[in-house]
């Protein structure tokens, strides 16, 4: 892992930290040429990109939801106890985050307020290549029925082998998936942005990926709407010396052993407990079966801050503003309050970051590449719109007009102040409306007032 020493007073720059910021021009422009022939021959194309990426010859992409009932007596009873449990727990967490429609009365009559509606659709990605993720079926796909959506479509790659993995088709079906679809890739966004033949269209697309599977999002947002762009996985360990290295070790490798772009940040006060943790990773990994992807992560990507005092820690915490961190100090709620950029915030040394990935109900879908410091975690928000709502009486209308007349004005908008001055005329002339009605100054109708020109300096 690579260190940096701040002296006293030095703060971390952004500039330090080892991320890649944009996508590769390269991937957009393949992510691109994908989306626009999917975009255009459907079906088809999606059959010629998973034989040339996925080696899969697939004729029909939905999957047969039966294969979702099967899969739940296959695998083992204890996953399926698991699996439930977690998909109670994400359910739990995720009601609370309900927003009902609101509407307030002023003493004019005047209706304002909020409709929220559920999107008629929404489109859930799941990766399916170094590892299977039934984790992300229930985090990306539960929130969705919790917000009321009636359709939730989850694509996934197809896999050489034949079906789809057991453990992903059980989770789909405790998680409520309405229907599934052998696609991966950016092929697979591309087909839930616009539909194709057996594929439907979807209003919101969630859920992680690789580099083309992002970069497709980023190109179809506008036509769809997406959660995130998110980048390779990342952690944080903010720890003092009474930390347990061993532990913290095994937490940096439990974010590693995603992907060698995974990147880990081990941030202390104390040069020495930062050897120790260094020192115990050859033994952990000694053990693991992803010895080599977990190995080039923290090679590569592993970042060792060491400050000088705990103020300059949280403020480095801060600045890499990490997809998952873990406080493991002394007094760890006591520094809470100071966090202000991070996805998800694990308190104290009880509190593993798997727990979070897999049991403890909040979403597992994270902010990543510093993008905490202006995003949020997936939520029930994520599968709603939101419809502003305006109902005026007359006289609501009378109060509120002149104003707004004034506004337009100022901003020369006539016919803005024209649309609110025709129903003042008719409110104060009793009018049912101007068929045959002379207007005279019509432009006194719109601009009542004549404003003064703006001073200027002598």
């Amino acid at each position: 892992m690579k260190t940096i020493e701040l002296s006293a007073g030095e703060k971390l720059k952004s500039s330090q930290l080892p991320r890649q910021g944009v996508l590769p021009q390269s991937i957009m422009q393949a992510a691109q040429n994908i989306v626009d022939d999917v975009r255009e021959r459907g079906d088809e194309a999606l059959r010629e990109y998973c034989e040339k990426f996925d080696g899969v010859k697939v004729d029909d992409f939905l999957i047969d939801g039966k294969l979702m009932d099967e899969a739940l007596d296959a695998v083992d009873p204890e996953f399926v106890k698991a699996a439930t449990k977690a998909a109670s727990q994400i359910r739990e967490f995720h009601e609370r985050e309900v927003e009902q429609s609101w509407f307030t009365t002023r003493a004019d009559g005047t209706i304002l307020g909020v409709k929220v509606t559920p999107v008629s659709a929404a489109g859930v990605y799941v990766p399916g290549g170094r590892a299977q993720y039934p984790s992300t079926v229930l985090m990306d796909c539960i929130p969705a029925k919790v917000a009321g959506v009636k359709k939730v479509v989850m694509v996934t790659p197809p896999q050489k082998e034949g079906s789809l993995s057991p453990y992903t088709l059980a989770a789909a079906k405790i998680a409520g998936v309405d229907e599934i679809y052998s696609v991966g890739g950016a092929q697979a966004i591309a087909a839930l942005a616009y539909g194709t033949e057996s594929i439907p269209k979807t209003a919101k697309i969630v859920g992680p990926g690789n580099a083309f599977v992002a970069a497709a999002k980023k190109i179809v947002s506008g036509d769809a709407g997406i959660d995130m762009v998110a980048g390779p996985s990342e952690v944080c360990v903010l720890a003092d010396a009474t930390a347990d290295a061993t532990v913290v070790a095994a937490d940096l490798m439990a974010q590693a052993e995603h992907d060698p772009l995974a990147t880990c940040y081990l941030v202390t006060c104390d040069a020495q407990f930062a050897k120790n943790v260094q020192a115990k990773f050859e033994t952990l990994l000694a053990a693991s079966p992803r010895e080599e992807i977990t190995r080039a992560s923290l090679d590569d990507q592993g970042v060792v801050v060491v400050a000088a005092d705990l103020e300059a820690a949280i403020d480095a915490v801060n600045v890499i503003a990490p997809e998952h961190l873990e406080l493991h100090c002394a007094d760890a709620m006591s520094l809470f309050g100071k966090i202000k950029n991070a996805g998800a915030i694990f308190v104290g040394p009880w509190s593993s970051e798997p727990l979070g990935d897999y049991v403890a109900g909040p979403n597992h879908t994270l902010p990543t590449g510093g993008t905490a410091a202006f995003s949020n975690p997936l939520s029930v928000e994520d599968f709603v719109t939101r419809s502003s709502v305006i109902c005026y009486t007359p006289e609501g209308l009378l109060k509120d007009a002149p104003a707004t007349q004034t506004m337009a004005q100022a901003e020369g908008l006539w016919a803005h102040a024209l649309s609110a001055g025709l129903r003042r005329k008719m409110l104060a002339d009793g009018l049912d409306s101007f068929e045959g009605v002379d207007l005279g100054d019509i432009n006194r109708i719109a601009w009542p007032v004549d404003l003064k020109a703006p001073k200027t300096g002598e």
